[in-house]
């Protein structure tokens, strides 16, 4: 992997949740859809912006999200129900989460485990790609979203206990 550098832990991973949720809503809050992206209640992920370009890819039970994060660009994810692989092949993120803040330079890869929410800030043009099980072979990516990712913290867990019943 190519992890340039270890940020220290520090604090916000306690709390992580409740921070990361309350800037995600006062970002919303501003949002103006040119310098500030952010989903709506009607269609909450990001689907595709001139900002956040993102592109599709499907193969037998197998679904790619490619995601171009310009320079100086801040994106905060959903919250993935699945463990999952990502992969940097292009460009320079920092990635916080629950677990702290990693740096990351082209190409390398990471492991997403199941409940992770992350914020990605690109130090440069960049390129993401995260790939996921498609079992049902789906192309919709409203359905897609669904079975991938939780909206809230809320919402990720209901989904966790209705599993293990």
């Amino acid at each position: 992997m190519n992890k340039i550098k270890k940020i220290p832990r520090f604090e916000i991973g306690k709390d992580f949740e409740s921070i990361v949720t309350k800037l995600e809503n006062d970002l919303k809050s501003i949002a103006d859809g040119n310098s500030i992206i952010a989903g709506t209640d009607k269609d909450p992920i990001v689907t595709d912006s001139k900002q956040i370009p993102i592109r599709h890819f499907f193969m037998e039970g197998v679904y790619v999200r490619e995601m171009t994060m310009y320079k100086g660009t801040v994106v905060i994810g959903a919250i993935h129900k699945h463990l999952h692989m990502c992969f940097l092949l292009k460009g320079h993120l920092t990635v916080a989460n629950k677990q702290g803040v990693d740096e990351y330079i082209a190409p390398c890869f990471i492991i997403a485990g199941p409940g992770e929410k992350r914020v990605l800030y690109s130090h440069e043009d960049s390129v993401w790609y995260n790939t996921h099980a498609n079992p049902s072979n789906t192309q919709d990516i409203k359905k897609l979203e669904r079975e991938l990712v939780a909206i809230s913290y809320e919402e990720y867990n209901e989904y966790v206990n209705n599993k293990n019943k």
